[in-house]
């Protein structure tokens, strides 16, 4: 199942939670109402909802599609994505690829040596901005403006001290974020404010239910800035699997449904670019993993 939220348009703030199934979206709440079944009407509540919600969900969506209400049906073209949801948390991995590991070293003086336990870093909720919703380039805090694409999970079950075995059980589905850096607002080598800033979580298009993804482990990715392939590998390039990833949090952690881990990005970033190649205003990215989709973010002047 391809879940999403989305306005009637980009003026719109009254935020509806919608299935995407063939070159339609369909509104799960106007559904529902239809039906008389009790549904959550937003994205984090359903997520939240657990197993029952997905399992009324997919009886509305396998009754005769002549029965939809007609306000419940809409083109993909005359909806307005937003972020599909606001996470309570979102945890980042740094260095989980091996090649990105070498090209930090290289470029952003981290360590050489492959870490031995996962690198882990936090994104405020505040950082969260829907596809085609600007990335803020603020020319006063940075010139150094950065990208990666990650798979992002997103946990469907509370999960403390789970084991790699368990892992998968707690997880609801997949996404993308792009892990917007600014490279230049590191502070005495932490993170938070580099990586933290509004609209530096870009977050979408969709959330793909886990059972719809085949092997999360094996899937490509890759990112564009206007039009140009600046990453490109596979999630079986990860040095932490999802399983250990999930575990190690989980270790001293509380994930909770609709928490976000950003699994980490490949190798090529523009601050290992020879030379370096920073984001400016007027850029288009766009991030894209198999079986997930596109989200694409303009980059805008926010001086």
């Amino acid at each position: 199942m391809r879940l999403l939220t989305f306005t009637h348009g980009p003026d719109d703030t009254t935020e509806r939670l919608g299935v995407e199934t063939d070159g339609l979206v369909l509104d799960l709440a106007a559904l529902a109402d239809h039906a008389g079944v009790r549904l959550p009407h937003n994205l984090l509540s359903f997520v939240q909802a657990g197993p029952a919600a997905l399992e009324a969900a997919r009886s509305l969506l396998a009754a005769d599609p002549a029965g939809r209400p007609a306000e419940a049906v809409h083109r993909s073209d005359a909806v307005h994505l937003r972020a599909p949801l606001r996470p309570g948390k979102i945890i980042g991995v740094g260095l989980n690829y091996i090649e990105h590991v070498e090209e930090s070293s290289r470029s952003l003086d981290t360590d050489k040596d492959l870490p031995p336990r996962p690198v882990l870093f936090g994104k405020p909720a505040t950082a969260v901005t829907g596809p085609g919703a600007p990335i803020l380039h603020n020319a006063d805090l940075t010139t150094q403006l950065d990208w990666e694409c990650e798979l992002a999970v997103v946990i469907g079950r509370t999960a403390f001290r789970v084991s790699e075995e368990e892992a998968y059980g707690h997880i609801f589905g997949f996404s993308i974020v792009n892990d917007i850096s600014a490279r230049d607002q590191r502070r005495s080598g932490q993170w938070f404010f580099s990586k933290g800033q509004d609209s530096y979580a870009p977050f979408g298009p969709v959330v793909v239910t886990r059972d719809a993804i085949g092997d999360p482990m094996a899937l490509d990715l890759s990112l564009r800035v206007n039009g140009v392939t600046k990453q490109k590998s596979n999630t079986r390039h990860m040095l932490f699997p999802i399983a250990r990833l999930i575990a190690d949090i989980s270790s001293g952690m509380t994930l909770e449904p609709g928490d976000v881990i950003a699994t980490g990005s490949p190798s090529g970033v523009g601050a290992g670019m020879v030379p370096p190649e920073f984001l400016r205003p007027g850029d288009t990215v766009e991030a894209t993993v198999e079986g997930i989709g596109t989200l694409s973010n303009p980059v805008v002047d926010a001086r």
